[in-house]
């Protein structure tokens, strides 16, 4: 692949519809890994709609690109269960008022913070960055929620339900995975700035070289049963078992 050709990808990985659509899927992300590590045969089937997907995506909006929200459905219901949800959804997963509104709170606090504020408002700083490398012998895109440039920094917002428990988090939604290929890519560390939705603390999280090294095993791993089930012309998909000892 040419410098140029490159370029231009880049260009329209910035497109989140590209980014996500027909487009980006051609490469590989951190988002398949769990896929191909666990149930290899249902890689890139389509992903029913999410409702922690939804949120996630208006928490990183109401951060990094406010100017973007009208993009968000939000209806104001108990539940998606209730006839109003159902029928002003149209079928889409939709945000909820009362999770918009916690949401919000959740950003407040999170830019009241001096230090993550500083972070990720910084002089020279850039939102949602992507990126195409090659690793282990495949293309993977990605996209950086912040690239602080003065700090040398790749920072990733996160939200969860018990922070005290985050580094467990961080290894069971690859985040290790993803901390080794973005860290790859940018040349730069990476870090991951964290809100818990319960309690409303605020941690900020580093990478050791053992779970950077973890994630780089993963990602090995990952490519290993891509080529496998949709390279190898000789393996029968058919013949694939789970074996483990109890």
């Amino acid at each position: 692949m040419t410098d140029k050709q490159k370029v231009k990808i880049l260009k329209e990985l910035e497109d989140d519809e590209k980014y996500y659509g027909a487009f980006g899927r051609q490469y590989l992300s951190n988002s398949d890994i769990r896929a191909l590590l666990n149930d290899p045969l249902n890689f890139k089937k389509p992903i029913v709609g999410n409702p922690n997907l939804v949120k996630g995506g208006y928490f990183h909006t109401l951060v990094l690109e406010p100017d973007k929200l009208e993009q968000y459905k939000i209806i104001e219901a108990g539940s998606r269960n209730t006839k109003a949800y159902k029928e002003l959804s149209g079928g889409e997963m939709c945000l909820l008022q009362k999770e918009a509104d916690e949401l919000q709170v959740l950003r407040d606090k999170l830019m009241a913070n001096d230090v993550c504020r500083e972070l990720i408002q910084d002089i020279d700083v850039e939102y949602e960055v992507p990126g195409l490398i090659e690793l282990g012998g495949e293309m993977w895109k990605l996209k950086a929620d912040i690239k602080n440039n003065t700090e040398k920094l790749v920072i990733d917002l996160k939200t969860t339900s018990n922070i005290d428990k985050f580094a467990y988090s961080a290894k069971e939604y690859n985040y290790d995975s993803q901390a080794y290929i973005y860290s790859s890519y940018f040349n730069m560390d990476m870090i991951f700035i964290v809100v818990d939705k319960i309690s409303g603390k605020i941690g900020i999280f580093d990478c050791s070289s053992s779970f950077l090294e973890r994630g780089k095993e993963k990602v090995e791993k990952a490519v290993d049963q891509y080529r496998l089930f949709y390279k190898n012309n000789d393996f029968d998909p058919a013949q694939y078992l789970v074996t483990k000892t109890l």
